[in-house]
């Protein structure tokens, strides 16, 4: 048997089967779920306010919002969501469901005629401009367009909406009289279940215009600010194709297929679904009713700029340019000035691994600020300060043009570039070896909370910013040793970002460093070695550098030397300075370990210049460390004795002459002598490496 919905609703728009493209010219309809909302909302009204507390009342008036405007809901799962709200309502709404569904097809009549009545009298139960005045006067519109046939196909459905609730009543009190424990986990088992059939059942009939529009928006909403508590991807995809099963002309469902493809990285679907997108547009005629003939051409070149954002996010970089190309094109010939400003922006992200790009990005700040785009103009001047902090420029210079970019997001409420700018901060001070102030700012950015998602309930948003502090601040940790917390950290990542998310790859990469790290320290180099391919799947230079460190620490020298070099100068040609610095310290480790100490001192001062050029401190004070060491290692201490103080020490029974004493046991897996310990010539000469304990 057909739906209701099919059989009831759209015959009258159905020709040989096939929707038309204009389902949505009936703004609202009756179902067997709005009958029940309009039962809830009649007894509110006939309910006095003494019968009902003023707690009671404002958590219903919270609750009718998304119920008027949610898909529709088992009748099991409404009777729940009144019973939190007021108990003593549910069960005047459970009774009166009851009698209209065992009556008759009068009862129903009745009821609809009785529901005018509220908008009658010199002070009404409720205003006809009202939000529920409207639903109101929708669902009575709606009801007497209705013929007969319809009436009667609406009250069976009625009746099959109310024994499907009552069953599953029936089940939840038979599982919690056998045993409460297991009851627990089945009525787990059973929400799960229930969950998924309410969403069968809301799509298995089209939704109403505004029903298809609020589902649209809460999920673009909850994929941009908190993608956990968004339908998964392959659930959200399902319900898109039911309604655009409907309406294969919805462009915005068309939109939000788009954005839900690019969590999972499905470049074809992605692409399939913006281009279906721009197509109906431009066919449903939305852009040429509001901008004339100029809607067509708008529409051409913001898909064609919006194809390019997609290209150049996959690394499409040559489709992207091409496609930005053009976008540039038809917006020239149109002069439209912001799509211009969009395509210089996309420029600098194509072409910023040139050295003339930064021009490009300052003429695009300025022409922002021209145009009134602050949105285009603060991101600008964020990636204006990334590109001078790589480059080296003083932190105070940063700091001041971030201060400026501050002001603009506070005055234009722009609350996720907010978050852009602190975690911009974090990233800086990390870079320049401040672990205090990059603790304080990834601080900062977890205690604020969001002024965009408040209304639905969440202080903070899941976005990217967010992931990237937790990042840090992980890392910091394991930096200083604290690896239990940075456990913790990474924990807490783990339940914010699922796996599945598309911030997911922030803390993959970080874990896996930070297991790796430990790992070297533990001296678990197999276990080092097996993290390398996670690293490189999700980062290639790093994972190419991580394997160069393993095949060091296995003495397989020659290969890890081979692995350095293409790793240098693939860093150099792409003006990763950071990188550079690593690798050049990696090969004077390299040098003085295949002790060739005099060969690692130039590599040492290469990567000490480049430290100081950029003003990497953290880098700096490594090189400074590793740079004394050659030093130690290279010029041997001779320290003369008198055969006086030789015989002096050969006759005393103390712990220096134990520490001093040759062992063969006492030099590390590459040779060199352990610290704390000493080989003793015969002449009396200490060699490399004496810590000068007990020496004269």
């Amino acid at each position: 048997m057909a739906s209701v919905h099919e059989s009831l609703y759209f015959n009258p728009m159905m020709t040989n089967g096939v929707v038309h493209a204009n389902v949505f010219g009936i703004k609202d309809w009756v179902t067997p779920y709005k009958i029940a909302v309009l039962v809830l909302l009649n007894e509110m009204g006939r309910t006095g306010e003494g019968a009902v507390s003023l707690m009671e009342r404002r958590r219903l008036n919270q609750l009718l919002l998304p119920l008027l405007q949610g898909p529709d809901i088992t009748l099991s799962k409404l009777y729940k969501l009144i019973e939190e709200s007021c108990p003593q309502l549910a069960n005047s709404v459970q009774i009166r469901i009851k009698l209209m569904a065992e009556g008759e097809l009068k009862d129903m009549e009745q009821f609809f005629d009785d529901l005018s009545d509220s908008f009658s009298g010199t002070e009404p139960e409720v205003h006809k401009t009202s939000v529920v005045g409207l639903f109101l006067r929708h669902m009575i519109l709606a009801y007497s367009k209705l013929s007969f046939s319809q009436v009667f196909k609406l009250y069976t459905a009625l009746q099959q909406y109310f024994q499907n609730g009552e069953k599953k009543s029936v089940e939840d009190a038979d599982m919690e009289l056998t045993s409460r424990e297991e009851g627990e986990r089945k009525m787990e088992k059973e929400e799960l279940d229930v969950s998924i059939r309410e969403e069968e059942v809301s799509c298995s009939g089209p939704l109403s215009q505004k029903q298809a529009e609020f589902f649209l928006s809460q999920q673009a909403s909850l994929l941009k600010n908190d993608e956990t508590k968004a339908l998964t991807p392959a659930s959200l995809q399902k319900e898109l194709n039911n309604l655009l099963k409907f309406n294969p002309d919805f462009a915005e469902a068309h939109y939000l297929s788009y954005l839900n493809n690019l969590r999972v990285q499905d470049v074809f679907s992605s692409t399939h679904s913006l281009l279906h997108y721009f197509d109906r547009l431009i066919l449903t005629g939305a852009e040429s009713k509001s901008n004339g003939e100029e809607g067509y051409g708008r529409s051409l070149r913001y898909a064609a700029l919006n194809l390019a954002a997609l290209h150049c996010r996959f690394g499409h970089y040559q489709q992207a340019e091409l496609a930005l190309q053009e976008a540039i094109r038809i917006a020239q010939e149109s002069n439209d000035h912001v799509c211009l400003q969009h395509c210089l922006s996309w420029l600098y992200v194509l072409g910023q691994k040139r050295s003339d790009s930064y021009v490009l990005l300052e003429h695009s700040v300025k022409k922002a600020v021209h145009f009134g785009l602050p949105y285009l103009a603060s991101l600008g001047i964020q990636s204006l300060v990334q590109q001078r902090a790589f480059a080296g420029k003083t932190a105070n210079k940063l700091m001041d043009a971030l201060k400026d970019s501050d002001l603009l997001h506070w005055k234009h409420s722009l609350s996720e570039l907010i978050d852009i700018s602190i975690a911009q901060k974090t990233a800086i001070w990390r870079l320049y070896g401040r672990s205090t102030m990059a603790l304080q700012q990834a601080q900062m950015l977890l205690s604020m909370n969001s002024l965009e998602a408040v209304n639905a309930g969440v202080q903070q948003n899941n976005t990217e910013s967010f992931a990237v502090a937790l990042c840090h601040l992980a890392e910091l940790h394991a930096e200083q040793g604290c690896f239990a917390a940075a456990s913790e950290v990474l924990k807490h990542l783990k339940e914010r970002f699922p796996p599945n998310s598309q911030h997911a790859q922030l803390w993959m990469l970080c874990d896996q460093k930070i297991q790796f790290d430990r790992a070297m320290n533990d001296g678990k180099y197999h276990l080092a070695d097996s993290l390398v391919t996670g690293i490189t799947a999700l980062n290639s230079i790093e994972g190419v550098y991580r394997k160069a460190i393993v095949l060091q620490a296995q003495n397989q020298m020659s290969e890890a030397h081979k692995l350095l070099q293409k790793l240098l100068i693939h860093c150099q040609k792409i003006r990763n300075t950071e990188m550079v610095i690593s690798v050049l310290l990696s090969v004077a480790e390299l040098y003085w370990r295949s002790s060739s100490p005099t060969i690692a001192l130039p590599v040492l001062l290469q990567a000490l210049a480049l430290s100081k050029e950029y003003r990497l401190q953290y880098l700096a004070s490594e090189t400074v460390l590793n740079l004394a060491f050659a030093q130690l290692w290279r010029q041997p201490l001779r320290i003369s004795m008198k055969p006086r103080t030789i015989l002096q020490r050969s006759t005393a029974k103390s712990k220096s002459e134990m520490l001093f004493t040759s062992r063969p046991d006492s030099t590390t897996p590459w040779g060199r002598p352990r610290r704390g310990t000493d080989a003793q010539c015969s002449s009396g000469s200490c060699i490399r490496n004496c810590p000068l304990m007990g020496c004269p």
